[in-house]
């Protein structure tokens, strides 16, 4: 197994191969209007063929530049919101140790938590510190306030001169007010191609600069994301479009919820980033599957009762990891009071296995359907695979649906409020 699979053989009970076809003619002609530029929002497919594009002077740029970086500072803040930081988070996350208690990379700009920020002002308080502020205008909300504040602490601390070496800008090649202050502080920058959407960004310098920031291997990446790229779009072209066509499938037959689920919390922000990927895309003209996820077995004791028994319009589709990093076996115990010592010798992963199976099966009994994502272990390597075939499924799902899988104008409801009620100039 040197790539991710994809298994729908516990949703036939559900919806017929025959449902399923329907939906497949749909996702030819949708993959065909990506593939040709013909489809809604045909403006923003630069992420089609990104991983093959991009070259070894890139990567090297960014390597070097975080080089530079990582020799003034010890901690980079990496400050975005929504496709500006999920991808590179969720990466970060699923390849750092679960202890690391010193943290190369830290998050702002994602949240508008007063708390929050003043606690992170106090971490870095005795820290040297740089800034990875990403945003192609320099106006959206959370970041520009976080940009703000932390540009001034910086500045403090070393001085407006030494301040200017350590901030890497993320923009717009030639618009905004970002790229207008880079180019008058002279910051280092990258630029977010105009083809690219947010949430599609996470091999765009978006998501390689501040994973490679955190120290993590952005050309295994990238490898793995064109590997995938090259069978998605030739011979194993079926993979994206069956999770793609399974999904419309059961939502014509009312499964309105898909629960991404894990069995490995490192995966966690794998399934907020598919949560923005679909809920962004889909999610237009009163249409679309309401994408969640859950963290199993931990979610099992909490949401777990309502999967089982509670209204039936959900299904789940479940990242299966196949080969841990570790090995740790069960020891036996001579009182056995726990009354484990049947696990005695068996490795915690295969009782985790185990747990899997014997949910997936509990919930087929109990009316959810049920796909798997088979991935062969948690590396760079293979998360470019996966990242790359949710993009194109993604792409493909939506056009199906009818929408322009590119767009969100709905976004912006909330900040027309916001702005309104905090008196900004324009807005009533």
């Amino acid at each position: 197994m040197n790539r991710i699979e994809f298994d729908y053989a516990k949703v036939l009970n559900f919806v017929t191969e025959k449902e399923i076809d329907v939906q497949r003619q749909k996702a030819v002609l949708s993959l065909e209007g990506v593939m040709k530029g013909t489809c809604k929002g045909n403006d923003f497919l630069g992420w089609l063929t990104l991983p093959s594009q991009i070259s070894d002077d890139e990567l090297r740029k960014i390597n070097d530049c975080v080089r530079n970086l990582k020799s003034r500072a010890e901690v980079i803040v990496v400050i975005g919101i929504g496709g500006s930081y999920l991808g590179a988070k969720a990466v970060i996350e699923a390849m750092s140790g679960s202890f690391d208690c010193c943290k190369q990379v830290v998050f702002a700009g994602h949240n508008l938590s007063e708390d929050y920020l003043y606690e992170l002002q106090r971490y870095l308080a005795d820290k040297s510190f740089g800034l990875c502020v990403i945003s192609k205008s320099g106006t959206t909300t959370e970041p520009a306030i976080a940009f703000r504040l932390l540009k001034e602490m910086l500045e403090k601390q070393v001085g407006q001169e030494e301040a200017r070496k350590r901030v890497v800008a993320i923009t717009d090649e030639k618009k905004g007010a970002l790229r207008a202050l880079a180019d008058r502080e002279g910051y280092a920058t990258f630029v977010i191609p105009d083809n690219v959407g947010g949430r599609f960004s996470v091999l765009t310098p978006v998501g390689l600069l501040p994973i490679a920031m955190a120290g993590f291997d952005i050309e295994a990446l990238v490898k793995g994301a064109g590997d995938m790229q090259n069978f998605a779009l030739g011979e194993g072209r079926k993979i994206a479009m069956d999770y793609a066509s399974v999904r419309n499938a059961l939502y014509e037959k009312g499964y309105t919820t898909e629960i991404t689920v894990n069995y490995n919390p490192k995966l966690h922000f794998v399934g907020e980033w598919w949560k923005q990927l679909f809920g962004e895309s889909e999610g237009k003209e009163h249409k679309g599957i309401f994408p969640t996820s859950v963290d199993f077995s931990t979610d099992l004791h909490s949401m777990g009762q309502y999967i089982q028994d509670g209204r039936r319009n959900l299904f789940e589709t479940v990242l299966s990891i196949e080969k841990t990093k570790y090995e740790v076996p069960i020891p036996r115990d001579a009182s056995d009071l726990d009354k484990l010592n049947y696990l005695a010798g068996k490795r915690v992963d295969e009782v985790n296995k185990m747990a899997e199976l014997g949910t997936r099966l509990a919930h087929v009994d109990g009316g959810v359907p049920n796909m798997q994502i088979r991935i062969p272990e948690l590396t760079e390597y293979y998360l470019g695979q996966l990242f790359y075939f949710y993009e194109l499924a993604c792409g493909i799902s939506g056009g199906i649906l009818g929408v322009n899988t590119f767009d969100q104008p709905g976004v912006e409801a909330y900040k027309n409020n916001m702005f309104a009620l905090l008196g900004k100039p324009g807005y009533k």
